[in-house]
């Protein structure tokens, strides 16, 4: 009967592995990609921000540039 038991116990611990790497595994990889997708979003719009940063600093460059070219023109 000792057997039996220490057969039982066994069984069990390789059943609740099992169940581990079905249920638990997938979900925590889903917690880690969706972190994984927050972060990426987060990053990529920072570096759209910081493009159209730029091309609104190009935009004011040569409309100063044309400024100053209209104004050298008229002295």
């Amino acid at each position: 009967m000792k057997h039996a038991k220490n057969g039982l116990r066994i069984v069990g611990m390789i059943v609740l592995g099992v169940f581990v790497f079905v249920v638990v595994v997938p979900f925590v990889l889903t917690l880690v990609f969706q972190v994984a997708g927050i972060t990426l979003g987060i990053i990529s719009f920072f570096i759209s921000l910081a493009v159209l940063l730029i091309k609104v600093a190009v935009v004011l460059a040569i409309g100063y540039l044309i400024l100053v070219g209209i104004r050298a023109l008229l002295r």
